[in-house]
């Protein structure tokens, strides 16, 4: 059965894009600060934030491609090496941010840029199916993030889109700024951050399913 990767991604791309767009009304009309603070967190967010933000995402989404490509029969060769390679790839990133080396901002972001990346191209050893809809998907959730950060930097909003409220060294004009803190991080670092999170999930269900139709074959 062959599987079409863009009608595949197509509703989860629109749910984040939705996601996207309340996210950034919130902000801009000042609605609760509970649920759509202004303020740059990082990586991990804090309250009720994350709700209404796309990185969640790609944990539901990649559960839901796996069971789809399994359906298809685009399952993986092993059922437990892609939960290895996610495993592994999610040390790599916490051990590279743990002991980043002392470079100054914003150069210090390339180190982490690539260790992402090294850590989401793992996931193709164990899953190379999943990953290249993780990245499709990716790319759709993330480069309508890139267009509102632009216009955002752009007209300053006040936005966490725009990084309001940043230290000084966030200060730098329109397009370094751009590209420092919008282009590159989330079409590197957060396409990254998907394909690894979606392959933990996605491989967790695969071996879920192989073992229940293992299972199914005794009965």
């Amino acid at each position: 059965m062959r599987l079409d990767t863009l009608k595949l991604i197509t509703m989860p791309a629109a749910i984040s894009l939705v996601v996207t767009l309340v996210r950034l009304l919130g902000e801009l009309f000042h609605w609760s600060e509970r649920w759509f603070t202004t303020s740059t967190l990082g990586v991990v967010p804090a309250g009720l934030t994350w709700v209404f933000g796309i990185t969640w995402l790609a944990l539901p989404f990649g559960a839901y491609f796996a069971w789809r490509l399994m359906r298809a029969g685009y399952g993986p060769a092993s059922r437990i090496k892609p939960v290895l390679c996610a495993v592994v790839g999610i040390v790599i990133t916490l051990a590279g941010l743990f002991l980043r080396p002392p470079l100054p901002f914003p150069q210090i972001l390339l180190y982490v840029w690539l260790t992402m990346a090294i850590a989401a191209a793992l996931q193709l050893a164990g899953w190379p199916e999943l990953v290249r809809v993780l990245l499709a998907y990716g790319l759709a959730a993330r480069i309508p993030v890139v267009a509102v950060m632009f216009f955002a930097m752009l007209g300053n909003w006040g936005t966490h889109y725009d990084y309001v409220g940043m230290p000084p060294q966030f200060s730098m004009s329109f397009w370094p700024r751009f590209l420092w803190l919008a282009f590159f991080p989330q079409l590197i670092f957060w396409v990254g951050y998907t394909i690894l999170t979606g392959a933990l999930a996605g491989s967790i269900v695969a071996a879920v399913l192989t073992r229940k139709t293992a299972a199914e074959k005794y009965l």
